[in-house]
């Protein structure tokens, strides 16, 4: 029995008609794009897995939520940051006398860093480069391996060690002539928390398709006892109720974890000039005793869930660079998910840079006032706990697609723009007074911050099946380089016009560049260009015959290892 016989017999079984349309021949070769028009194969993957799908509990579900809170970026990527700039204004000294003989005062202030005397904005921008350069080389590689075996768990338990290890660590730097140390631990705790974000939400399409009830459709789609657009819309809302129901519980969550920080902040910090430096060590500390809490269900409880098998010939020092050769070479035939990518760029920057902007504009306003600051932080939180439960009930109530959601949010965000715009040729309004920022935490947390939730539930909606950790990954990287773009552009237009509310006109137009991208994404589209990316990988990668790759499983089996039930005629044109 020729290889292409076993691996047919070894394929999938149509639970309707008892076998599939059409055979093979000549052994593997392209698919037949038309084949992809069956209902069920839209969400199934061809791929083998290792072992058996799972089913997610009800305590599995929750301990991922519960996780968020920790891992809501409090240490790493809040405190930190202001503990190390802290370090680098304290060692620094003022650029108007000779190096190192005047501190940092009310001006410039400029450390000799990277081979030369730098600004300290220059050291954060050139910093923060080299973290993201880390993070994308590594998130890619690792991305790229997670979608195989059953190991990935570790993925995630690895990035949140090496984060709860740098937040303590803050506690032994808390000398300006340890700011080297603390640049350090700057990055590591960077890629630490990005690592665990990342992977943490790779997870969560997995987690919705394997609730009961979302296998039971597909047991009753690959069965054709419901039709795609019920199975659809079941699928859709269960990626959005899990993406927002974690944000919200991460919402609450941070306010208790505000509350008690503010509590610790008061007993810390005194007139003594070093208490400032010593409360921001401890707040990282404490991000991560926090963290450890949240985590420690997640990390218990998390079943390991089958990847795919490796592919002939390949191994697991391989198969990376294998998945990212295949991933790049035919990313133009996911044409929907690249359109969505360029949308989640040019949208996820534009917001991002309003953020900065608009904190700018904040702090001048309120003199850098730590209490007010952290009055707003809260603010801000309890608002966006308000705004992302409101969004979900409403998209709940009236099955509101995922797109539709998403372009209604970034309606908001082009308003922020909009009212910045209004602050540039007057100053009664568009942020310079202390109640619009007030009225900006409100508003930014009810209408803009579902945003964080709904655009990773459109990435699980146009990224093919099982592919999720490498594409989620990428997603990431992409999100991170928008952080960089937008703020050096509005640099720029600040210091040409000397008007800090300059970048809103630049921003709206970017930010309606980008919702017209949005328009054009075509979900429905996507789901068969994922189908027809798997369908190749199958054939070119794990050298699967048509019949395998074109056959829909039974019972419910829609990945990997299923019965197979193969007719003479396909059994005898697989052996051509």
């Amino acid at each position: 029995m020729s290889d292409e016989t076993q691996r047919a017999e070894r394929g999938v079984h149509d639970g309707a008609d008892g076998g599939v349309d059409g055979g093979v021949e000549g052994g593997p070769g392209p698919v037949d794009p038309s084949r992809t028009s069956d209902e069920a194969t839209l969400f199934a993957s061809p791929l083998p897995i290792v072992g058996n799908r799972k089913t997610t509990t009800r305590k599995e579900l929750w301990a991922w939520y519960l996780y968020y809170v920790g891992n809501s970026g409090l240490g790493p990527f809040n405190f930190a940051i202001s503990a190390w700039q802290n370090l680098l204004y304290l060692a620094g000294y003022d650029p108007a006398f000779p190096a190192g003989t005047v501190a940092c005062g009310a001006g410039d202030c400029y450390l000799h860093a990277f081979g030369a005397d730098r600004s300290v904005n220059s050291i954060v921008l050139i910093t923060n480069g080299l973290s993201f350069a880390f993070q994308a080389v590594l998130f890619l590689a690792v991305g790229s391996l997670a979608d195989y075996g059953v190991w990935r768990p570790h993925i995630t338990t690895a990035f949140t060690v090496l984060a709860w290890g740098v937040s303590f660590g803050w506690l032994g730097v808390e000398d300006a002539s340890k700011w080297q140390a603390g640049t350090a631990l700057y990055i590591l705790g960077l890629i630490g928390y990005q690592g665990a974000l990342t992977f943490w939400t790779a997870a969560f399409p997995g987690l919705a398709r394997d609730l009961p009830e979302v296998k039971e459709s597909e047991e009753k789609l690959a069965r054709h006892e419901v039709d795609q657009k019920s199975h659809d819309r079941l699928d859709m809302l269960t990626r959005n109720r899990l993406a927002n129901v974690s944000f919200f519980v991460c919402s609450i969550g941070e306010l208790v974890v505000l509350a008690i920080l503010a509590g610790i902040l008061e007993g810390i910090i005194t007139d003594d000039p070093d208490s400032n430096t010593r409360a921001l060590s401890i707040v990282c500390a404490y991000s991560a005793g926090v963290w450890i809490l949240c985590a420690i269900p997640w990390l218990l409880w998390e079943q390991y869930r089958p990847g795919h098998k490796l592919p002939p010939r390949t191994t697991y020092l391989t198969v990376g660079l294998k998945q990212l050769y295949h991933a790049f070479r035919l990313c133009l035939r996911l044409k929907q998910t690249f359109i969505y990518l360029a949308a989640y760029f040019f949208l996820g920057d534009c917001l991002n840079t309003v953020v900065t902007v608009i904190a700018t504009l904040q702090n001048e306003v309120v003199s850098y006032d730590t209490k007010m600051l952290n009055y707003l932080l809260i603010d801000g939180i309890a608002a966006q706990a308000l705004g992302i439960g409101l969004f979900w009930l409403v998209q709940k109530r009236f099955t509101i697609r995922t797109k539709t959601m998403l372009l209604f949010n970034a309606f908001w965000i082009l308003v922020l723009c909009a009212w910045g715009c209004i602050g540039i040729t007057q100053s009664s309004f568009g942020f310079h007074n202390a109640w619009e920022f007030w009225a900006y935490q409100a508003f930014y947390g009810i209408f803009v911050c579902p945003w964080y939730a709904i655009s990773q539930a459109m990435i699980s909606e146009v990224v093919p099946r099982g592919k999720e950790f490498l594409f989620f990954a990428l997603f990431s990287i992409i999100g991170k380089t928008s952080s960089f773009v937008g703020p050096f552009v509005s640099s720029a237009i600040i210091d040409d016009s000397g008007n800090n509310n300059m970048p809103f006109t630049f921003l709206l137009g970017l930010g309606v560049f980008s919702v017209g991208i949005l328009v054009f994404v075509d979900v429905d589209k996507s789901k068969r260009e994922c189908r027809k990316y798997l369908e190749e990988e199958a054939v070119r990668v794990y050298k699967m015959s048509e019949v395998e790759v074109l056959s829909i499983g039974d019972a419910g089996e829609m990945d990997g290892q299923r019965t197979v039930v193969v007719s003479e005629d396909e059994k005898n044109a697989a052996k051509v």
